[in-house]
């Protein structure tokens, strides 16, 4: 076993690197794992193993950029792990959208006329206003691991999904302009022999789709910091209740 002073020395390493506090955690229990191994396997001392280990591991610490997510560069082993778990967040994002965009050429042949479509269209979106709204109200607590300047020891994000949750505010602003519009072709599109342009067409169907998408991701983004965060709450003494 390692004391509480070589668990620290790993720790401050991968400060060093500038990891997300939910990785660095992760990443440290293989970290003492390994030394531990070599330790015993090849009979060395704890500096020994350390400095052994950190060679292994040097190609994960280089640095790398992935522009969708973050403006500075990051670690390869950070990268790797983010772009794993946000692939499945917005395959995630994508089918929850296609059923919102199913459910709105529903309400197409579901209405009488067009007026009826608008209200039942604006029902729909003002759900993806209201829930992230309703969401921030009961979960004050979480504020302030939301704010990308919010920093463990003014150094590190507290988890992977900090970066993004900038969106939270913007997506909610953004999808009201959308809920006080009122469709002038998509219904009559679908409902009625009027001429319709293609272009304004594709817009009123693609862009409230796309918003609806981001906003779903940035949802399960927050849910996804808040369940990292609780996972920590031991090591970082908070509660996010």
């Amino acid at each position: 076993m390692i004391n509480k002073l070589q668990e620290q020395q790993i720790t401050d390493y991968l400060i060093l690197h500038r990891l997300p506090l939910d990785i660095l955690l992760e990443v440290k229990d293989h970290m003492i794992s390994q030394v531990l191994d070599i330790q015993i396997n090849e009979d060395l001392s704890f500096d020994e193993a350390l400095h052994k280990t950190q060679k292994l591991w040097e190609s994960e610490f280089k640095m790398t950029k992935y522009s969708v997510f973050y403006k500075e560069e990051i670690p390869v082993i950070v990268k790797k792990i983010i772009r794993e778990k946000y692939n499945n967040i917005i395959k995630k994002s994508l089918f929850f959208g296609l059923i919102s965009f199913a459910v709105n050429l529903l309400f197409v042949y579901w209405s009488a006329d067009q007026e009826v479509y608008n209200e039942l269209s604006r029902m729909q979106n003002c759900l993806f206003v209201l829930t992230p709204f309703l969401i921030w109200i009961f979960n004050s607590k979480m504020r302030k691991y939301v704010r990308q300047d919010f920093k463990y020891q003014g150094k590190l994000l507290y988890t992977m999904y900090q970066q993004n949750l900038g969106l939270f505010v913007v997506s909610m602003n953004v999808m009201f302009q959308v809920v006080i519009r009122d469709d002038k072709h998509v219904f009559k599109f679908f409902r009625t022999q009027a001429p319709i342009e293609i272009f304004p067409l594709s817009i009123a169907l693609i862009v409230p789709f796309i918003l609806q998408v981001i906003v779903i991701f940035v949802l399960i983004n927050f849910f996804e910091h808040k369940k990292a965060l609780a996972k920590m709450q031991n090591f970082l003494n908070i509660s996010t209740q």
